[in-house]
């Protein structure tokens, strides 16, 4: 059985149901394909909070409906625009409740292949169904790009797993855990699981945890010396949130090194304080090899002071970050993957994140090399939902009958 659809979307996190309350606002034909909030029900620790702010943290209809505060006064959840830390679970539940409101239509299939037909895309699922689309995009997020350091490989396995493969932290309680990473994802992961009885250890690159600091009053003068956005404060993170066009247009290897470069690894303040009492940490630590002595991981690292240092741990998790590779979405064919013009392994695309192939879109992470570190992340949904859905709901018109052209129109 084939279904027909104008837009497929793969992936139903922020970007996609973001896109898909656009588009089905305008009475476009779209079909959502992907399990509603994946990466962040499955793939951060419970207890967790998150690291931008209330008003930082929307999914985007374009009447600005559900809202984050909407979602919390309807549930008589405590709520700040910003200074109080949302829970990660809050913002999942948000998510699908969003998600069942705007976007009713989704499909929790995964898609296991796409392919080209003449001018219009198929969409193989899991269970043999397929989809046929003119047009598909992209939003899987990041779940696919994680990674380790090849450093890590001899432990790999039982004693060695990415910080996105643990929900559930009890496992580690009274255990010896080394977390190698001292960006958010590991410093907070580490305070989780010191707070519920693990002896935890943070190796990190930076000679110390560079936290965010905790929300308080701003003069003026600071408010001018450092504004704040949805990427946080300063005038670079607010440039990238008013000018993602200004950046598109900017010289590749620049835009390359500032996504790279800009907004580093940066915990949170509230995981704080359980660090600096229970954490021990290890700055300046450079990972160099890794083993198994006892049955425990031994990783090696080389210190800034010219010394060297082994850690033994009953587990090691990699915070390791991720690295956008197009090739890792396992899903897109080999000839539509060789049509795709790549520039350091991420997408080319033109000013409405088109691809080199005609038809095929790509929005959130895969998307931040063209237009800006704003799209790394959830806040960067707003800016793509808008731009894309104004490009396929004109291509939508073009495409069909007079009769319904007025009723996308209208």
């Amino acid at each position: 059985m084939t279904m027909t659809t104008d837009v497929a979307i793969i992936g139903a996190g922020p970007y996609g149901l973001s896109l898909a309350a656009h588009l089905t606002a305008r009475n476009v034909d779209v079909r959502v394909l992907g399990s509603p909030m994946q990466f962040w029900r499955t793939s951060m620790p419970e207890g967790m909070v998150l690291k931008s702010e209330g008003f930082a943290s929307n999914l985007w209809h374009p009447d600005g409906k559900l809202t984050l505060k909407d979602y919390c006064l309807e549930r008589g959840l405590r709520y700040q625009d910003s200074g109080m830390p949302i829970p990660l679970q809050t913002f999942c539940d948000y998510g699908v409740a969003f998600q069942r409101r705007f976007v009713p239509m989704l499909d929790e299939r995964p898609v296991s292949l796409l392919q080209r037909d003449g001018h219009d895309f198929v969409l193989r699922l899991a269970d043999g169904a397929c989809v046929q689309a003119a047009r598909v995009v992209i939003a899987t997020g990041i779940g696919s790009f994680r990674f380790t350091p090849a450093e890590l490989d001899p432990i790999a396995g039982a004693l060695c797993s990415h910080s996105t493969q643990h929900r559930h932290l009890d496992q580690f309680v009274g255990k010896d855990v080394l977390v190698v990473g001292g960006g958010a994802s590991g410093v907070e992961m580490a305070a989780l699981m010191s707070a519920s009885g693990a002896r935890v250890t943070v190796a990190t690159r930076q000679d110390r945890i560079a936290f965010c600091g905790p929300p308080s009053r701003r003069s003026l003068l600071e408010r001018i010396q450092a504004p704040e956005s949805g990427l946080g404060t300063g005038w670079r993170s607010l440039a990238c949130v008013m000018a993602p066009m200004v950046f598109y247009r900017m010289p590749r290897d620049f835009r390359h090194l500032v996504v790279r470069k800009h907004l580093g690894p940066a915990p949170g303040w509230t995981s704080r304080a359980e660090v600096e009492r229970n954490v021990a940490v290890l700055p300046g630590a450079r990972l160099q090899q890794s083993g198994i002595r006892d049955g425990r991981a031994c990783v090696e690292f080389a210190l800034r002071d010219g010394t060297q240092r082994t850690v033994e741990a009953d587990h090691v998790i990699a915070a390791t970050g991720f690295r956008v590779d197009m090739h890792r979405l396992a899903f897109i064919s080999p000839p539509i993957m060789r049509q795709v013009d790549l520039a350091d392994e991420t997408p080319v695309l033109s000013p409405y994140f088109e691809t080199s192939v005609p038809g095929l879109f790509t929005i959130g992470v895969t998307a931040a090399n063209s237009f800006g570190p704003l799209l790394r992340f959830a806040y960067g949904a707003g800016f793509a939902s808008r731009r894309l859905s104004r490009h396929l709901i004109q291509a939508a018109i073009r495409s069909v009958v007079p009769a319904d052209r007025e009723r996308i129109a209208a």
